[in-house]
């Protein structure tokens, strides 16, 4: 059953590899051999292609699902094919044929045989894309050229890792050095790696990259088949980056689950890099582009001053501050 949801800002990030992989088994499961028998398209910024057009897909049987990328692509008879980009806030709903659409979040309804599937969007951008395109030729268009993590060799990784010179973060979620990987598994994988995430590339060791590597095909499969096991015989719909089988990201303030030590965070633009500093950065704070600003040179380097500045905060015994607390205003 389609409902209306609430959708909070920090539950808006794009679908990963583990993710949009479960979409695809999903959909191969409930519609494959199903015929599109129509569409509403209510968004039609959403379809970013206009030969063919949306409309050729009517009457045409699902053959299967596939990924490129953090992309879900319909592959549909005639050599037709859907290319979907979910983008941040873009989701997927199965539910009973003719479901209308969810109000202003729904941006398309492709009706089946048996079944509809919803896209919906939050938000007010519409930042989700649609391509229609016919050959499979096609499709190496849409692909960013990364490695894909979970199918090539350790050396191949290691090389494309080195192609430039990145943080390790940034070049994990870069989908034109490895595909699929972005902000939410990349803090799971370099926690995992005890990595730091603002590690250079260009300073691994051959053994922090074979780390590396196992790292993020381990964290990769072990999503991958927890999820598999939520969806079940089912369709997956709740997908969010916030977990609370997560490790560190999302977890700002909370205990690492290795060492207990406080996770912390460092925001830049729309996304947070969520890391243990006692795991991964030899118990050094990474500065943090505003605090940094604000704080100059009382901002706290190591987690013993930063465990020093919240002890000097905390209330005394009988509610009392300590005179070290600056007064509340």
């Amino acid at each position: 059953m389609l409902a209306r949801q609430r959708y909070p800002f920090y539950a808006l990030w794009v679908p990963e590899l583990p993710d949009v992989a479960i979409y695809v088994e999903r959909l191969s499961a409930h519609l494959v051999g199903q015929r599109v028998s129509g569409i509403r398209l209510p968004s039609p910024f959403l379809v970013r292609t206009f030969d063919p057009p949306l409309a050729d897909v009517i009457g045409k049987q699902v053959c299967g699902f596939s990924r490129i990328g953090k992309r879900i692509v319909f592959e549909l008879s005639d050599d037709l094919f859907l290319v979907l980009h979910l983008m941040i806030a873009g989701r997927l709903h199965l539910g009973e044929l003719g479901r209308k659409l969810p109000g202003r979040i729904g941006l398309l309804g492709l009706d089946f045989e048996r079944h509809t599937l919803v896209l919906t969007e939050a938000g007010t951008k519409r930042r989700a894309s649609l391509h229609v395109v016919r050959g499979r030729a096609a499709l190496p268009a849409f692909s960013r050229g990364g490695v894909e993590p979970l199918e090539v060799s350790e050396s191949a990784f290691a090389a494309a890792l080195r192609r430039e010179t990145r943080t390790v973060k940034r070049a994990l979620c870069d989908p034109t050095i490895v595909s699929g990987v972005g902000n939410a598994y990349s803090d799971e994988i370099l926690h995992r790696a005890r990595l730091s995430p603002m590690q250079r590339t260009s300073n691994l060791t051959d053994d922090e990259l074979a780390r590396l590597f196992h790292c993020t095909r381990d964290v990769l499969a072990e999503w991958l088949e927890r999820l598999r096991r939520e969806a079940a015989d089912g369709f997956p719909e709740k997908v969010t980056a916030f977990r609370p089988e997560m490790a560190v990201h999302g977890k700002y303030k909370q205990p690492c689950p290795v060492c207990g030590t406080a996770v912390q965070r460092i925001v830049y633009a729309n996304n947070e890099c969520n890391y243990c500093p006692r795991c991964q950065t030899e118990g050094k704070l990474l500065a943090d582009r505003v605090l940094s600003r604000l704080l100059t040179k009382d901002f706290p380097r190591t987690i013993e001053d930063l465990e020093e500045i919240t002890a000097a905060r905390a209330p005394l015994p009988g509610g009392e501050r300590s005179r070290l607390a600056p007064r509340p205003k």
